[in-house]
């Protein structure tokens, strides 16, 4: 999924995978990962596919993201910007009746799909960025996130507006719901509802696929791989034969634990969780920020004078471009659809609610975070990050970039690798907590709700994320990344085709808000 002159590191961004066991198990994952390869490439190579522009080459997919992000942006009146104060006010609670059917509210649900979200990639996937793109990929980084906000308002307002509420109260969302609802009713008759069949069973399968995969066998593997590291490595404690099942075992019940409980679960966790981590991360951006404060103009000049005049070598003002569009779109995951089965399950009566609430995700998930990371980067300037970008103008190969911050933290902090573990596992956590209830949402959708399915589900998750602490099988999680992005296709054009459902809605409650018929409640 590598391209040698646009790394593409995928959505939670990769670090070194943790070694199986020997014996056995290592001869199980060369059997796995033979007879999965072929079939990874294949789909990947169609997937992450690349076209050239102006010499640039980059994968197609990134602008089939980015074009959409941008229309959308245009279509609803630069929805990001005129209804940001809004989107804050509902998150806070203050347009929302508590008795209004959901199981979360809306803080819960941003939450929870910011844990999905919000992962390695804005510590990892950034670090490559910067020094591949170099400085200027950040102003296109934030630039990318802000379009990609409309993206997620309108992903979402559908997610909520299509939902099925069971008798229990339990909320079922998300595209296997409103590709065969909405496209069934944008388009009468018996193609648009075999159209919005097949796409809703499509988005059903990739995502389970990848919430074993991607949002669980990964993060247990990276998850693992950093505490491994960072407690002496194979010498370490953590080295020992045995050491990686005992530690799957021991997340699998703590993840069990917390999706079991469903949603009101993982929103109660979330919302704890994702503040804390984001908390932790972005103070220690500005500690080194804060030592470095006189770097702070220098820096923001380079960022921007690089947008725009890149360095020679660097690809050009498109090339750079490209790497922080792609960042971007590969950290936010605005448009791939994931998102909207966490915001489904809010607690509002009123669709476009929840979508405003989720075009706050991009924001912090990029604008904030991923920006963070970029600026403390190139505060730092470390010697690895200047040695790192001339490999990479000399054609050598693109860096770890998870060391390229590491590195730029211990500039100011030498015990910063103990804080990245924390960073680590927390992001890691948080995904498998939130991509477990993903899953379980497109598992009920393909073979019925009910106890026994869902509880069929919770045992094959809790078993894969012991799997993933013990072996790599990178092809597979290589095909996971393919698989959740090809859901973007199918998504998209079922937005398109919703657009108009949107719009109605939005303007329904702008109207109730004008009239008094939704007011805000004092009880915050």
């Amino acid at each position: 999924m590598n391209s040698t002159e646009l790394p593409l590191p995928p959505p939670d961004g990769q670090l070194v995978l943790a070694a199986a066991e020997g014996g056995a198990l290592a001869g199980v994952e060369d059997a796995i990962n033979t007879v999965f390869n072929p079939i990874s490439e294949g789909f990947s190579n169609l997937v992450f596919g690349e076209i050239t522009v102006f010499g640039v080459t980059f994968p197609w997919i990134v602008a089939w993201l980015v074009i959409a992000a941008a229309l959308f942006t245009a279509v609803f009146g630069f929805i990001q910007v005129r209804s940001f104060k809004l989107a804050v006010d509902l998150v806070r609670g203050k347009y929302t009746n508590p008795d209004e059917p959901g199981e979360i509210n809306h803080f819960q649900a941003l939450a929870s799909a910011l844990s999905g979200t919000v992962g390695l990639g804005n510590i990892a996937g950034v670090g490559v960025a910067v020094t591949v793109g170099g400085p200027g990929a950040t102003f296109w980084m934030i630039i990318c996130g802000l379009l990609g906000m409309a993206t997620k308002f309108v992903e979402c307002t559908l997610g909520v507006k299509y939902r099925e509420i069971a008798a229990d109260g339990t909320v079922s969302g998300g595209p296997m719901h409103y590709l065969r609802k909405g496209i069934a009713e944008r388009i009468p008759g018996a193609f648009g509802a075999t159209l919005g069949k097949v796409l809703a069973v499509l988005a059903a399968v990739m995502i389970l696929f990848f919430a074993i995969a991607g949002g669980n066998m990964f993060q247990a593997n990276q998850t693992f791989a950093q505490l491994r590291d960072v407690t002496g490595g194979d010498t370490g404690w953590l080295g020992s034969d045995g050491a990686a099942l005992v530690f799957g075992v021991l997340l699998a019940v703590l993840i069990g634990a917390v999706i079991i409980g469903g949603i009101k679960s993982i929103g109660a966790v979330t919302s704890r969780l994702v503040p804390a981590m984001a908390i932790i991360y972005i103070a220690a951006s500005l500690i080194v920020i804060g030592v470095n404060i006189d770097a702070v103009p220098r820096a923001i000049g380079e960022i921007i004078s690089g947008a725009f005049t890149p360095a020679a070598g660097f690809g050009g003002l498109i090339g750079v471009l490209i790497v922080g569009f792609q960042r971007a779109a590969f950290s936010n995951e605005a448009g791939l659809g994931s998102a909207p089965i966490a915001h489904s399950a809010v607690r509002t009566k009123h669709p476009v609610t929840e979508g405003l609430v989720a075009l706050l995700e991009p924001f912090i998930d990029t604008v904030i975070i991923c920006t963070m990371t970029a600026l403390t980067i190139v505060i730092a300037r470390t010697q690895f990050w200047v040695d790192a970008q001339q490999t990479v103008l000399s054609g050598g190969d693109t860096p770890d970039g998870v060391t390229v911050t590491s590195e730029s933290f211990a500039t100011v902090l030498p015990w910063f690798p103990y804080v990245l573990t924390l960073a680590v596992a927390m992001f890691a956590i948080s995904t498998i907590i939130t991509w477990g209830y993903y899953g379980q949402r497109a598992w009920l959708f393909l073979f019925g709700e009910g106890k026994t399915n869902e509880r069929v589900y919770n045992v094959v998750f809790c078993l894969f994320t012991v799997v993933g602490s013990v072996l790599t099988l990178s092809s597979v999680l290589n095909f996971a990344d393919a698989v959740l992005f090809a859901l973007a296709l199918f998504n998209i054009i079922g937005l398109y085709i919703m657009i108009p459902v949107v719009k109605q809605e939005l303007a329904s409650y702008r109207t109730k808000i004008r009239t008094g018929e939704v007011r805000k409640f004092e009880k915050v």
